[in-house]
């Protein structure tokens, strides 16, 4: 019986579906851990996670077994042996599994028990549940591996501590929302209290669609005591030292952002990662001079640098010198192209076109939304034509009530800003004016002027539009959409909180109206508890409402 073992943890960013590039990745985390007995990497690390119904092609599966089958003979050079998160088809079905490779061959399997089925997981849709499972043997050390929702309730850790494991080792594809590294280390401290084992949670980063992975993989002895901690966002490897009578070893102990720098890095990282694996040369953007489109130009360049963001102004008759001059000062802060073409020529072929079944019909929403429509349709030309992904800039509090327009500036292939409420859009642009983020490419220093931060938000549709003469201040606006969305909360309880029992009506029924349009948008990152997407999933023809 062993008393000592070397463990590195590979914190890894797979690529979905890509597996020849994924057990590369894993055989080079190898090679950066030559002392280590074992190197664990993170749940799925072989296909990607969340795989959705890609795992269901028996193709996909084989070309894993044959993946797998490479890696495990690489263990035949003597070197540390591998934990790999991979699929595994038994006679119940196909499972999501652990494999221990070592010696050159594949040494067990270990199959996920609990399948999440809630928020963004629907892992009953795609994989059959494993029986509880039992420890591995492993240079005479018994591991003890939950995976990933195996640790979030005591069931799993108790059979593994009752069967003799002596340690934990807890793979993981864990997506990143506001708060849940809080949750992730004291659900880990529980288990490790309940089962006085030392543990090590190791957690995938990178971007996949609309969810992003944080990393920050972490060690705790059976005290709760922090032992290591890997960075939010990178790969890393790290390699502890566990023994049996003391647990874990101090390591590297990196320190985990702060909420706002969390907030902008998870924009950042998923936009790197979705630009770079639909290979797009660059994104293109509408830069109109308000604090929407400067936020999203700065997590671009954040991302991407400046050479592959192309910012385009595109005024009308509404537009103001303000707003050029705005847009014109957020390009140079950010270092990026941009140029102006006006669609007053095509808003004017337009309503002309239109002016005969308009007759007799006042200017109202259909003339605004046109200059809209007519924006990205000219956005959209320029990415046929040069290849860039169109990048959109609606904030969840307009996407929320319906104040967007569908096939307009909702139009295009990633949102950064679809999780992000409005007064998280200001909070943020404050924060990057003040600070240049670890993994940002961008410049040091403000990125947007000052008076985009502080100018009353409009869309410039109609003379003297502001967004509050059809909306509540966006205060109260966002309070009020963090009750009915992230809360669930009907609308009396919201207007017992101290709002106006009409006006938080009026913003569930806009809400509920709006949800045909939020069908029709574009992937974006999520951010917090509900996100619009994989999270919220609401009927569209629905007559329920709760005022």
């Amino acid at each position: 019986m062993a008393d000592t073992l070397s463990i590195a943890a590979a914190q890894l960013n797979p690529a979905m579906g890509d597996l020849a590039a994924n057990a590369d990745a894993i055989l080079a985390a190898r090679a950066a851990a030559p002392g280590a007995d074992l190197l664990l990497t993170p749940e799925l690390s072989l296909i990607g996670y969340p795989p959705e119904d890609l795992v269901l092609k028996p193709a996909l599966v084989s070309a894993a077994e044959s993946q797998l089958g490479r890696l495990a003979a690489a263990t035949a050079d003597g070197g540390p042996a591998l934990l790999v998160g991979t699929t595994h088809r038994t006679e119940m079905g196909l499972h999501n599994a652990m494999a221990l490779l070592a010696d050159g061959v594949v040494r067990a399997i270990t199959l996920k028990h609990d399948l999440p089925n809630y928020g963004v997981f629907d892992e009953k849709r795609l994989f059959a549940p494993g029986p509880l499972p039992e420890p591995l043997d492993f240079h005479g050390v018994r591991l003890g591996i939950p995976v990933c929702e195996d640790m979030w309730t005591p069931a799993v850790s108790a059979h593994l501590k009752a069967r003799g494991a002596d340690l934990l080792l807890v793979p993981n594809g864990s997506p990143y929302e506001l708060g849940k590294e809080e949750r992730r280390l004291a659900l880990a401290r529980a288990r490790a209290a309940e089962t006085g084992l030392a543990l090590f949670y190791v957690n995938r980063c990178g971007g996949q669609d609309e969810l992003v992975f944080d990393g920050g993989s972490f060690a705790i002895n059976a005290d709760g005591a922090l032992m290591a901690r890997l960075p939010d966002w990178d790969s890393a490897v790290e390699t502890l030292r566990w023994s049996r009578s003391a647990g874990f070893a101090r390591a590297t102990l990196a320190t985990p952002d702060v909420q706002d720098e969390e907030i902008y890095h998870a924009m950042l990282v998923s936009l790197r990662d979705y630009v770079a694996r639909n290979r797009f040369p660059g994104v293109v953007l509408g830069l109109s001079g308000g604090i929407d489109s400067a936020l999203s130009a700065a997590v671009a360049v954040d991302a991407l640098g400046a050479d592959r963001v192309w910012c385009v102004m595109l005024p009308s008759r509404f537009t103001s010198q303000e707003s050029l001059d705005d847009a014109a000062a957020c390009a140079r802060m950010l270092g990026v192209r941009l140029d102006s073409i006006s669609i007053e020529p095509a808003v004017e072929a337009l309503e002309g076109m239109m002016a005969g079944v308009y007759a007799g019909r006042p200017r109202d929403l259909a003339e605004e939304n046109a200059q809209s429509r007519l924006r990205m349709v000219t956005l959209m030309g320029l990415s046929n034509k040069f290849g860039h992904m169109l990048l959109t800039t609606g904030n969840k509090s307009e996407m929320s009530v319906g104040y967007a327009t569908i096939y307009g500036d909702m139009a295009g292939g990633y949102n950064v800003l679809k999780d992000a409420y409005k007064t998280t859009v200001f909070r943020l642009s404050r924060w990057r004016n003040a600070h240049r983020p670890r993994l940002g490419l961008g410049p040091d220093g403000p990125v947007m002027p000052d008076r985009v931060i502080t100018k009353p938000p409009t869309a410039e549709l109609r003379e003297n539009q502001k967004d509050e003469d059809s909306l509540p201040p966006y205060e109260v606006l966002d309070a009020i959409l963090h009750g009915l969305v992230e809360e669930e909360l009907s609308a009396g309880d919201i207007a017992a909180r101290g709002f106006d029992r009409e006006t938080v009506a009026r913003i569930e029924r806009l809400l509920y109206v709006a949800e045909y349009k939020r069908r029709q948008a574009p992937p974006g990152v999520k951010i917090g508890h509900r996100n619009f997407g994989r999270d919220r999933r609401y009927p569209i023809s629905n007559a329920f409402r709760t005022s």
